[in-house]
Order: structure tokens, then C-alpha cells, then sequence
């Protein structure tokens, strides 16, 4: 009798939790659509900043390959390795108690094999223990894209500016501006509709071609310079809190100036260690 009393203690200890910390989920995300509400999207790449992320109340966490810029300091996403996607995933999956947590597919890891694709996705999925990917591209990876849903791993789409294109595009200037490239850009995504993604990021485009999309689909939208007729918004969190100085499209918004805060944080801890102020008598054993 005690076990038995034990155990379902224990258990409905644990139903209490989870329903303290409900997972967001691919489907979540599609109902938020569907009621009005809108996607927050944070990009994150180590579990200290994920953990603040995610307790912050974030919908989603997308580990971008943007880490190729604002981590490794390249300048193109281009050279960030699937190995190195994946131990960046690691450390967000490990701090992410509530969000999803979305990964991006680096350039070379899927496009024009759909079996590359789908191995890609697999130990994207396995060693990092993320929730879904994320791939650029329209009907031109269309079979990658089926093949990894084939296989029960979600994907989030990508279209307009996409920075693994960058030097085809030769520009990171606005896209789809022109009405063929629009009506593309439209058709592309209606194509990841039907195929089955979750969600598509909208990227640099015009407004109202962003909210022509966001109303021709049922998978909902989030935008980077997109305007506000999406179903969400993401920004890459080093540019938002604003540890990259030397970065201000008019999309992005800073929420806080942390690059001078550090600047001068580290200006005084030299300062204190040079003066001997730094430790004093409490801060000794």
C-alpha cells in the first residue's frame, strides 16, 4: 500500500510539473496562428544565453547558422560545419526547458541530395535532441524537404533573403521587389505549404508582399524584415541586445546596449585588478 501511495505521489508530482513547463511545440505554433497570436523567435547558440532566452518566455529558439557570423566571426554563414551546428544545438537543447528549438541545416548539408538531406537532419535530430530544422530554399529542395518529413522530423522554411545564397545573390539588399521574383517567392511558398513545413521564415522582403503570403498559407509566418503582417517576428540575439555594433538595418530593433556595458564592466575589472581594489576583504577566503 505504501509502494502504491508512493509511486502515484511521484507521479502526480510530475504531472504537476509538466503542467508548470508546457512544452511549445511545432503544433503550438500552428494554433497560434490560428488564434491570433503572435511568434516570438530569439536566435541562441550556447546554453547560458539559451537559458536566459527560454526563461524569458520565448516561443522558439532557432540555432542559427548565423553563429558562423556572430560566434565564429566569419562572413557568410558558408563555412559553419554540421558538426559544429550540432554542438552549438547541444548546449540550447540542454537549457531549453519550454521552447522549441529549431536548427538550421548549413549550406552543404542538404542542398541537391535528398539523402544527404535526411542524414543531415537525422544527427541533427539525434545528437543534438532538437525539435525540428530549418532549410532555405523553395520547389529547388522540394524532394530534401519530403524526404526529411518522410522520416517525421518537422522543417521550417526559409525564403527571400537567404544568406547561404549570398553570393548568387552577389546583395544583401531587399528581395522580391520585382513583381516575377514576387510571384515566385509566392508559389515557393505555397509549395512549403503543401509539403508539409510548419512554419516559414520570411526574410527581407517587402511588406506587403510578406502579408500576401502570410494570408495565401496556412503554416504560419515569422518575419525578419518583413513588416508586421506575419504571424511572428525573429531577430538574432547578439544584434538585439546589441553586442554587434557595426550592424543596423532598419529591421532591427536593440533592446539594450550590452556591447557598451561589457566595454565598460571589463574597463573596471582592469582597472580594479591594476589598482589592487579588486579582490578586497570580503571577497577572500
Amino acid at each position: 500500500m505504501s509502494i502504491w501511495y508512493g509511486w502515484n505521489a511521484c507521479y502526480f508530482c510530475r504531472m504537476s510539473v509538466n503542467k508548470e513547463v508546457r512544452r511549445i511545440t511545432t503544433n503550438t505554433v500552428q494554433e497560434m496562428k490560428l488564434r491570433g497570436e503572435k511568434i516570438s523567435m530569439l536566435t541562441s547558440y550556447d546554453y547560458s544565453m539559451a537559458r536566459l532566452v527560454d526563461a524569458a518566455g520565448i516561443d522558439v529558439i532557432l540555432v542559427g547558422d548565423s553563429a558562423s557570423n556572430v560566434m565564429a566571426g566569419h562572413e557568410t554563414t558558408l563555412p559553419i560545419t554540421l558538426d559544429q551546428m550540432i554542438y552549438h544545438a547541444q548546449g540550447v537543447v540542454r537549457a531549453a526547458k519550454r521552447c522549441l528549438v529549431v536548427v538550421d541545416l548549413p549550406f552543404g548539408s542538404y542542398q541537391g541530395n535528398s539523402k544527404e538531406a535526411l542524414n543531415s537532419a537525422i544527427r541533427i535530430m539525434k545528437e543534438s535532441g532538437a525539435h525540428a530544422v530549418k532549410m532555405e530554399g523553395g520547389s529547388e529542395i522540394r524532394e530534401s524537404i519530403q524526404r526529411i518529413l518522410t522520416a517525421g522530423i518537422p522543417v521550417m522554411g526559409h525564403l527571400g533573403l537567404t544568406p547561404q545564397s549570398i553570393y548568387k545573390f552577389g546583395t544583401y539588399q531587399v528581395r522580391a521587389k520585382e513583381e516575377q521574383e514576387a510571384e515566385r517567392l509566392l508559389s515557393d511558398a505555397k509549395v512549403l505549404d503543401e509539403c508539409g513545413c510548419f512554419a516559414l521564415v520570411l526574410e527581407k522582403i517587402p511588406a506587403t508582399l510578406a502579408a500576401q503570403v502570410t494570408s495565401s498559407i496556412d503554416i504560419p509566418t515569422i518575419g525578419i524584415g518583413a513588416g508586421s503582417d506575419v504571424d511572428g517576428q525573429v531577430l538574432v540575439v547578439n544584434d538585439m541586445l546589441g553586442y554587434t555594433e557595426d550592424f543596423s538595418p532598419r529591421f532591427l530593433r536593440r533592446y539594450m546596449n550590452a556591447g557598451e556595458q561589457i566595454h565598460n564592466a571589463v574597463s573596471r575589472y582592469v582597472s580594479d585588478v591594476k589598482s589592487g581594489e579588486f579582490p578586497n576583504e570580503k571577497e577572500k577566503y
